[in-house]
């Protein structure tokens, strides 16, 4: 029996609850609190006000089991081509393959034609399925992206510029770290 096409459509703010089911259960990251459900309802809300950016949700009886991010900007800082950034494509695991992250790419290729964008890009997860898929989709590695907070590039950055000014003195790079950190909770910041 053929499958059914899934059913694609941008997300509104009213599917924040059923969104942040759906990225607890993919990511575990765990339930999520009322704060969580505001910003997501306001971000769903900023997103569907903006003709660059798109969140594409994917439903199956009536439940969202897959979702995808889509951004339009430029394909480089230094150039004015243009570019359809996808990110944050997500699909629960009993949904996994079953077609819905292709109906979220196809949907995503329409959304770029219509945009008169030629050129994808897709960021992801890390995670070895999701690079198949779309690396059997054609789409090649052409960057890595890598997350820090800001606290802890800063600790690092000054680590790296303390070994490197006192020769690896490793005790001064970490009666340094506790000064920063002292002065930080005595300023509230």
């Amino acid at each position: 029996m053929p499958r059914l096409a899934p059913l694609v459509r941008e997300a509104s703010p009213s599917d924040a609850d059923l969104l942040l089911q759906l990225w607890a259960e993919t990511t575990r990251t765990g339930q999520p609190d009322e704060q969580t459900r505001r910003d997501a309802v306001q971000r769903l809300a900023n997103t569907a006000a903006d003709p660059d950016e798109q969140l594409l949700v994917a439903e199956s009886d009536g439940r969202i089991v897959a979702a995808l991010y889509l951004s339009r900007g430029p394909i480089s800082p230094l150039s004015l081509d243009q570019a359809v950034h996808t990110s944050y494509l997500v699909v629960a695991p009993s949904h996994r393959r079953h077609g819905y992250g292709h109906a979220l790419m196809e949907a995503a290729v329409a959304w770029a034609e219509e945009k008169g964008v030629e050129q994808m890009s897709a960021f992801t997860d890390g995670s070895r399925e999701t690079n198949r898929f779309l690396a059997r989709l054609g789409l090649g590695t052409v960057a890595t992206v890598r997350l820090a907070s800001t606290a802890a590039l800063r600790k690092k950055l000054s680590v790296e510029r303390a070994r490197s000014a006192t020769g690896s003195n490793r005790h001064l790079v970490e009666v340094l770290a506790q000064r920063r950190t002292a002065r930080r909770r005595a300023t509230g910041s």
